[in-house]
């Protein structure tokens, strides 16, 4: 807590060492039997202590995949995969070392284990004592403004000062709640993975154009019965065209007549 000599800033020589607060962080990376029910188990485990899960990120990574042919219409698909999830709790403070220990429960391998904690007491005191600075100032420069601004400039100036000086009171005073917010609710990253799973299914396989295409003795058949459509309808064209075969034909033999004569 601060001393109540901080209200007044020339008394700062006087402050006294405020209460301790702290941010505290813990960075985990470990084994599961299996992601997905751990994963659970971690944000109801975070819900239930008055928390709540910032980000969540499972995916699972294919490592290899292949096939093999079993039989003339079947083929066994492999697939060997890692599922693992990135996720970021925050929690009170207050329950910070029981929600850890809990998720200590789902822990099959350990990879590492980083618990941080920084004290910002003094920087939201610095923080504090700035606003309360530039509060002062402000009030100043207005009371200036209100009783001794006489020309349009010098107010227009003034004025621009109360600003800058707002937006710095303004700058401090959101630092100190983020910080606040940082101290009530401790940050927990968590990355977690299970070993390598491997899948395998059994598809059909998907048969070329070949496959569907009939015996030879039954494609013999039917060019032999196209064939003979072929001719059908040739005969047919021919009798259709009787008349100008037989004009042709006379025409033939009278140009032969008359080519004899000229010889």
């Amino acid at each position: 807590e601060v001393s109540s000599d901080t209200s007044n800033p020339a008394k700062s020589n006087n402050l006294q060492q405020p209460q301790r607060k702290f941010i505290r962080n813990a960075d985990l990376k470990f084994k599961v039997k299996n992601v997905s029910k751990s994963t659970d188990v971690i944000e109801n485990t975070a819900r239930k202590y008055g928390g709540f899960v910032a980000s969540s990120a499972l995916e699972s990574t294919i490592n290899k995949q292949f096939s093999t042919k079993i039989s003339q219409d079947s083929t066994l698909e492999t697939t060997r995969y890692t599922v693992e999830n990135k996720m970021q709790l925050r929690v009170p403070n207050a329950q910070f070392d029981t929600v850890v220990k809990t998720i200590a429960r789902e822990v099959a391998f350990l990879d590492s284990r980083n618990l941080k904690a920084d004290d910002v007491a003094l920087q939201l005191l610095s923080n504090e004592l700035a606003q309360r600075r530039s509060a002062t100032h402000q009030q100043r420069l207005e009371t200036a403004i209100d009783t001794k601004g006489k020309k349009l400039n010098q107010i227009t100036d003034a004025e621009d000062k109360v600003d800058e000086t707002s937006a710095e009171h303004d700058a401090k005073k959101i630092e100190n709640m983020a910080l606040q917010d940082q101290v009530n609710f401790s940050t927990i990253t968590l990355q977690i993975y299970q070993r390598e799973t491997v899948k395998q299914e059994i598809v059909a396989n998907e048969k070329n154009a070949s496959a569907y295409e009939p015996p030879l003795g039954l494609q013999l058949v039917d060019s032999i019965k196209s064939g003979w459509y072929i001719l059908e309808s040739l005969l047919v064209f021919v009798v259709q065209i009787w008349s100008l075969i037989l004009l042709g034909f006379l025409i033939f033999l009278l140009f032969r007549k008359y080519r004899t004569k000229v010889k």
